[in-house]
């Protein structure tokens, strides 16, 4: 049975050793002086103790001495600043704030039940322990803090909010919700307090002093831990076949105190047979690297790809990461006119990475092309621009996906380019001559890539997620084909093409995120299917992006649309955090910053400081010693005579 004191300095128990002396100086003998005296029978008893060699002599229980044992020992205690723990908080508004990010979701080794768990049954006592006039508000904090229930003093609310709390795979934060509790408590008055729950295992692990008493409870105890906190998936070449394959490449760190045997395993999403594994030792603390490769099939672009460590342990969140298989090196174009410029395809076929196809707009409105396809118009110009990126080649006049295209001219000159653009970069246009152009109109000088004497020769015509460019002349009327900048110019577009279908226009995302999904204008209704969940959600589109803002849940997020142009795109969306992996950090607190963290199974919520009862207790045992040693002698009774002893 513990007893309901604390002692927060035990190093004030050393002044009980001040005990021995003061006992040592009531047992040593008193020496004696020499006196001349009639006579020695009286003096019997003290010649014999003259006569003792021992130095010591009995222990005699005295008045003083009892007083001045007393103040040592409470003077001690007083020092060693005892505390006398309470059910009960110290404030009358209090601020209860619940950490809910990933490593949350550890099972504690002792009690078999998730940290979050324990973390609302905590939430739970801190509510009932409040007084009759006090009241509370919950805040829970992962990747950003938000308010649960407002200051309340209705007990049944504030538990049902705590009962609502769960863990989320995101990076956990204290700092701002912190900030956010001393905010809504300075508004009100009277005593103030915020109360943490977290295991420790923070980004910010040294809180700030606050402007209201901080106390923080370390939920569970520190638990051994493997887990992936890297994933990166690559399209790449087989050396010896010289054929395509899948680079995964995970990161597997160890937080636990001895080596473990583990197997990492790679699988497509939804399939339980394997593609590559893996099984190694990874010592305490190692962070071990690992490769795992596989052969697409056709069909596999785009799918989800699965990483796993095996076996299990407490923490599952991150045994597992989620990536998307890439959609191979070589770049789909497709070159769209009646008669297309043999400059055009010349060009495009020089890079070996390429797949070139043609065909006349009514035969592209029929036939779907691929995620990411590259679209050359030449002399066209399309009704909407396509899903990808395209290059409008020699547009006829009118108006061209909102630039209007002017009439012919004879010889413009060029006169400056924008050596910034990335299609406009490691290359020059002096020398270049253009026999007939159309000039173009853009409503802003940013849109302007390459001027003539006239107006803009090359515009930007791009969209959220899609690289436009639209060429004013026909390559075959000009001497560019037979310059180096020429075949620069369509490499530079060709790899942004590129970069944007290796991404899949989306790039994988961190748990707690947003995703924004570029759409076709065209279309008619975005949903995202997200993982554990039943039903898909409906998403709101503006200016082309569609905006997935719950990504609580590591796993994969299908985004579909419907429309001329329907399509999907698989959004990968990962834990990987070494913060959260680490369940062996504990929050520290600065002594000087005025937080308190202690371990949350203790069954106390407040310290109420006793040391002042004991040294008052003190100085009162000093003053009674005093006292008594100043005391007056008392008077004999008159008419009585002492009594007389007899001789020995």
């Amino acid at each position: 049975m513990k007893l309901p004191v604390e002692l927060q300095e035990p190093r004030g128990l050393w002044l009980l050793t001040a005990l021995a002396p003061l006992v040592l100086l009531y047992v040593l003998k008193v020496r004696r002086s020499r006196r001349v005296v009639s006579s020695g029978w009286l003096w019997s008893a003290a010649a014999r103790d003259l006569l003792a060699r021992s130095p010591f002599r009995r222990l005699v229980a005295q008045v003083p001495l009892l007083l001045q044992a007393l103040a040592i020992v409470a003077a001690a205690i007083a020092l060693s600043r005892p505390a006398l723990r309470s059910t009960a908080l110290v404030g009358e508004h209090v601020a209860v704030v619940v950490d809910v990010s990933a490593s949350m979701r550890a099972i504690d080794p002792e009690r078999g039940v998730t940290r979050a768990a324990l973390a609302r049954e905590l939430a739970a006592s801190v509510v009932d322990s409040l007084g009759p006039a006090g009241d509370a508000m919950i805040i829970e904090t992962g990747r950003d803090a938000r308010v649960a229930c407002p200051l309340d003093r209705d007990t049944r609310r504030l538990k049902e909010a705590i009962a609502k709390l769960d863990a989320r795979d995101v990076e956990g934060q204290l700092t701002p919700a912190v900030g956010l509790a001393v905010d809504r408590l300075r508004a009100v008055g009277g005593d103030r307090r915020v109360v943490v729950i977290t295991d420790g295992a923070v980004d910010d692990l040294s809180l700030p002093g606050a402007a209201v008493p901080l106390d923080v409870r370390l939920v569970s105890a520190p638990i051994d831990n493997v887990g992936i906190v890297r994933i990166d998936v690559r399209a790449g070449t087989d050396a010896a076949t010289k054929e395509d394959e899948v680079q995964a490449f995970a990161l597997v760190a160890s937080h636990a105190k001895g080596a473990r045997e583990i197997f990492v395993t790679l699988r497509l999403a939804g399939v339980t047979e394997p593609l590559a594994s893996r099984r190694f030792r990874i010592a305490p603390g190692e962070r071990a690297p690992v490769l795992l490769t596989f052969k697409p099939a056709e069909g596999d672009r785009g799918k989800g790809l699965v990483v796993e460590v095996s076996p299990r342990d407490a923490f599952a969140a991150d045994d597992v990461a989620y990536a998307r298989v890439p959609l191979g090196a070589r770049q789909p174009v497709v070159l769209i006119g009646a008669a297309p410029s043999p400059w055009l395809e010349r060009a495009l076929r020089s890079d070996p990475n390429v797949e070139l196809s043609k065909g006349t707009p009514a035969e592209l409105e029929k036939t779907p092309v691929a995620p990411g396809t590259l679209h050359v118009f030449d002399r066209v110009c399309p009704a909407a621009p396509p899903q990808g990126d395209f290059v409008v080649v020699g547009p006829p006049t009118g108006a061209c996906l909102g630039i209007a295209v002017g009439a012919a001219v004879d010889r413009p000159a060029i006169t400056s380019w924008a050596n910034g653009d990335p299609r406009l970069r490691f290359l020059t246009l002096d020398g270049v001559h253009v026999a007939k152009a159309t000039p173009l109109s853009v409503g802003n000088a940013r849109d302007s890539l390459v001027r003539g004497t006239t107006d803009t020769l090359i515009a930007d015509a791009s969209t959220p997620g899609r690289t436009g460019t639209i060429i004013g002349f026909d390559v075959g009327e000009s001497d560019w084909p037979l310059k180096a900048s020429y075949v620069l110019f369509m490499r530079n577009t060709l790899e942004l093409a590129r970069a944007h279908r290796a991404s899949g226009q989306v790039a994988p995302a961190r748990a707690g995120e947003p995703i924004r999904v570029p759409v076709p204008r065209t279309a008619a209704k975005v949903e995202v299917h997200a993982p554990g969940e039943k039903a898909p959600r409906a998403l709101p589109v503006q200016a082309g992006l569609a905006v997935v803002p719950d990504t609580g849940t590591a796993g994969h997020y299908l985004v579909s649309w419907d429309g001329r142009d329907q399509g999907s795109v698989l959004v990968p969306v990962n834990l990987t955090s070494e913060h959260e992996s680490d369940l062996h950090r504990r929050l520290k607190a600065d002594s000087k910053s005025g937080v308190t963290v202690t371990a949350a199974a203790r069954p106390t919520l407040s310290l109420s400081d006793a040391g002042w009862v004991l040294a008052l207790a003190a100085l009162a045992f000093v003053v009674l010693d005093v006292l008594w040693l100043t005391r007056a002698p008392r008077a004999r009774r008159s008419g009585v005579a002492p009594p007389t002893r007899k001789p020995a």
